[in-house]
């Protein structure tokens, strides 16, 4: 693919990402354009907003083009809103364009994921690869909007899932929240090490897509909704999971402390390393100790075990 740089520890760029659509007949193109100023609002909104992936280029006058893709045009204008508040002074345009073939590159360069000693995220037509034989395998369906594990946060979690479990500090037939579940990745991951839960999200087009892949994974353990924490409400959980942003896990503090049973595990990611602060404040001015933290680049994820 001209012009594209594929997301990978390995490549000399400071960060890019691309995200490789499914087959439909349309879909819209942003382009935001910035400068050097500009730069870690856009990037820190679509790592928040757009964890399905972006381009980034890097053009002669010293600005940045990110460009994304998406079918979804209510997104796309919702997120287009969010920039014009957040980085007025960089120019953002959306168009509908053609799709092309971009399943075929999407296969070509999906790359699995390993995240701790236990788990491998990995696409329907990589599963019966043989490389990661001792690792659960979390089968994921990619769709737009929602994480197959590339980033950061995700992968948090599941190494967080991963630790907890090496050290018996969670085991099968205990109960889970994965509140803000997305692709399902985390409720999947617990569902497969014997957990039964309540994996939660807001976004009806993210439960269709979680169904889908817990069918996939054959995961009958995991109930999913949804729904916020509300839904959740009057239920205990030994360990519970919350890959949203920094701002709502401050504010949903009371009710997600409230839905934690005695010695309870608590994750929280979604949180950039600046902000993680904030967030432990919300959570020891409510009597928990210091959380522990993993950090994975920019991100950070509190543990409390």
């Amino acid at each position: 693919m001209p012009n594209c740089q594929i997301f990978c520890p390995n490549l000399d760029c400071k960060r890019a990402r691309v995200y490789f659509k499914r087959m439909i007949k349309y879909c819209y193109r942003m382009e935001i354009v910035g400068t050097e100023s500009d730069f870690d609002k856009i990037s820190g909104m679509l790592a928040l907003r757009a964890p399905f992936g972006w381009e980034e280029e890097n053009l002669p006058d010293g600005q940045t083009r990110f460009v994304i893709h998406c079918e979804n045009q209510d997104f796309m204008r919702s997120l287009a809103e969010e920039f014009a508040g957040t980085a007025p002074t960089a120019s953002c345009v959306v168009r509908e364009i053609e799709n092309q073939d971009w399943l075929a590159a999407w296969r070509e360069f999906f790359t699995p994921v390993c995240c701790g000693s236990r788990f491998v995220v990995l696409p329907p037509w990589l599963e019966e690869r043989a490389d990661f034989q001792g690792r659960t395998q979390i089968v994921i369906e990619p769709k737009s909007a929602f994480g197959t594990g590339h980033h950061a946060t995700t992968a948090l979690c599941l190494r967080v899932l991963s630790d907890l479990l090496d050290q018996r500090r969670v085991h099968s037939g205990q109960t889970f929240l994965d509140l803000g579940t997305g692709s399902g990745i985390l409720g999947i991951a617990c569902g497969k090490s014997g957990l039964a839960g309540l994996c939660l999200d807001i976004d009806p087009l993210a439960i269709e897509n979680a169904l889908e892949n817990s069918a996939l994974n054959g995961t009958e353990l995991c109930e999913i909704s949804v729904g916020g924490i509300e839904a959740a409400a009057g239920r205990k959980f030994d360990l519970v999971l919350s890959n949203i942003l920094a701002g709502p896990l401050i504010d949903l503090a009371p009710d997600i402390l409230a839905v934690c049973a005695e010695n309870a595990c608590l994750a929280l990611s979604g949180i950039l390393a600046a902000q993680a602060d904030a967030v432990e404040r919300a959570y020891t001015g409510l009597g928990l100790p210091s959380a522990r933290r993993l950090y994975e680049g920019e991100w950070c994820a509190l543990i409390w075990q």
